[in-house]
């Protein structure tokens, strides 16, 4: 009896990939549904959000103590009484303070008030031992503002290419002391933070997307680092936001509710003390994409405080009750007299403000030479540092604006991010502004903008500087043996010779072909690198040499 022949089958390893592929293809299939159908619900809501920023200004004392307000990690090693809340101590305002707090209210475009005076917010806590933190509330010190973001800041697709953000004021107060929570029942309490002088931004409700949220908390950092009105971030604490979203379906035209005052919004919910931009970001989602469930089973959005957390990240949890006006019993502080600013001294710092990121990048892309990528690059690595440091180079180098755009600009900017960026990370390094001397980098980009150094000489002499050698560039590249020497026409024929011959089949393919042999045409110029002093052989010109040489039959 004949069997019929059983059907050929493919090997197994190509059935389990089309059974992978046809599995992944099912997947990006429900992903892909999944997308369009959040998308859709999305569509149907409008999101709104206003942030309050909390910043620690750039001073050597605190707002109302001269106790220092530089870092210590010595526990309540920087405290005076009145930070303590000890009885009878009284509030001493410190001036120096105004100066880093105009700045920064300036550079958000803010209206400096002539009169501004202090307010208690009564709220007890352990971190604020008086029962109430001295803040501006009524008359604040400036007012007004905005700031604008762009696609260059991180704007989404969803946000257009550029928003102007209000800023409603920008008001002192103190900041509160740090908690340590040791267990369930335990906190230890350093007072170190306790008065230290705060700016708090309050925006007023104009971002919509958790992109636009992260990416104006990062610009206002931004312009408070570039202006010196902060010197730590949110990477350090030195910045923590609070967010307040609200979210109402587009076709709902009956809400009552209102949100800082502002009618036709939905119920907002506050999230605080966010300490990073990705943190503010995922918590406006979460708190959106809650309030909208929430919505759509029925339910109310009630006001109230909620917490994030980055062991818990995804969801918004319940802190206590929103308080209002009422709650914190706002009242004047009969210990502080107002504060009067006169407008020369306004007026005086406005003149002398630093330019804010926006007019850094124009400088680095229109004087320097700079892509906006590697400029915004270069002002975002370590809060403005580098580009100090970069200043300082071309200052060294002493030449003059034209010049240092057509060429000198582009190269220093090059060695500052590429060359130095790659050390920094290989070697798991930190930059520092005394890693490698301004003056010794300077050196070394002259040297080789001469033609004195080779690029590989270039690098190793890089490696030598990184490695913390402090002698001058001209007696390591000297001593090393790394200045070039330029080999003479000769050397390069009998270089060139002597390659050709010991491979002469491939010198033979460039012959016949010309161009189309280039593969064969690098090989060879490769055996010219290698055999010849590295710290005199140009690249360039023995690949002319070669091409002259082996100039195709006829040519």
């Amino acid at each position: 009896m004949l069997l019929e022949p059983l059907p050929e089958q493919a090997p197994l390893r190509k059935q389990l990939k089309d059974a992978a592929r046809a599995s992944r293809g099912k997947h990006d299939d429900e992903v892909s549904e999944r997308d369009r159908v959040r998308h859709e619900r999305l569509a149907q809501w409008e999101l709104t959000v206003g942030i309050e920023i909390h910043a620690q200004l750039n001073t050597s004392s605190k707002l109302f103590s001269r106790a220092s307000a530089e870092y210590t990690d010595v526990p309540n090693a920087a405290s005076w009484p009145f930070d303590l809340a000890v009885p009878g101590s009284q509030p001493l305002f410190q001036p120096a303070v105004l100066v880093p707090a105009i700045r920064a209210a300036l550079a958000l475009k803010c209206q400096i008030q002539r009169r501004s005076k202090f307010d208690r917010k009564h709220y007890f806590y352990h971190d604020q031992p008086a029962g109430y933190q001295i803040t501006q509330y009524y008359e604040p010190l400036a007012r007004d503002g905005h700031l604008v973001l762009t696609q260059q800041d991180g704007l989404g697709e969803k946000d257009g290419g550029k928003i102007e953000i209000g800023i409603k004021q920008v008001q002192l107060e103190q900041d509160t002391a740090k908690t340590q929570e040791q267990d369930e029942v335990t906190s230890l309490i350093d007072f170190n933070r306790s008065g230290h002088a705060l700016i708090e931004i309050i925006s007023l409700p104009h971002l919509h997307t958790p992109e636009a949220a992260a990416a104006y908390v990062r610009k206002v950092q931004s312009i408070l680092y570039a202006v010196d009105a902060a010197t730590t971030g949110m990477e350090l604490g030195g910045l923590r936001a609070d967010v307040n979203v609200s979210v109402r379906r587009l076709d709902d035209n009956t809400s009552n509710h209102s949100y800082s005052g502002v009618g036709g919004l939905g119920q907002r919910t506050e999230i605080k003390n966010l300490s990073s931009f990705k943190s503010v970001e995922d918590a406006v989602r979460a708190e959106r994409d809650r309030q909208i469930d929430v919505l759509e089973s029925g339910g109310t959005i009630e006001g109230e405080t909620r917490g994030w957390s980055l062991s818990a990240p995804g969801v918004t949890r319940r802190l206590r009750g929103k308080e209002g006006e009422v709650d914190y019993r706002y009242m004047p502080d009969p210990d502080i007299s107002p504060l009067y600013i006169h407008p020369e001294v306004v007026e005086h710092l406005r003149e002398h403000l630093p330019p804010v990121p926006e007019q850094l990048l124009d400088m680095l892309c229109a004087n320097y030479g700079f892509t906006v990528v590697d400029a915004q690059a270069l002002l975002a690595l370590d809060n403005g540092g580098r580009l100090l440091w970069y200043q300082d180079i071309v200052a060294h180098l002493k030449v003059r604006e034209n010049d240092v755009r057509s060429r000198l600009g582009v190269q220093v900017g090059n060695w500052v991010l590429h060359e130095l960026g790659a050390l920094l990370t290989t070697t798991e390094t930190q930059w520092h502004p005394g890693l490698i001397d301004s003056q010794q980098m300077a050196d070394l980009v002259s040297l080789q903008a001469q033609n004195k150094l080779t690029g590989p000489s270039a690098k190793r002499l890089l490696r030598i500087l990184f490695d913390g050698d402090k002698r001058s560039v001209a007696e390591i590249a000297e001593e090393e043996n790394l200045l070039f020497m330029p080999m003479t026409d000769e050397e390069y024929d009998a270089l060139a010779d002597a390659v050709i011959e010991a491979n002469s089949s491939e010198a033979d393919v460039v012959r016949q072909n010309g161009k189309q042999a280039k593969g064969k045409l690098k090989f060879l110029l490769g055996q010219m690198m290698r055999q010849g002093d590295r710290n005199r052989i140009e690249a360039q010109r023995a690949e002319r040499i070669l091409q002259t040489k082996l100039s195709p039959v006829g040519a």
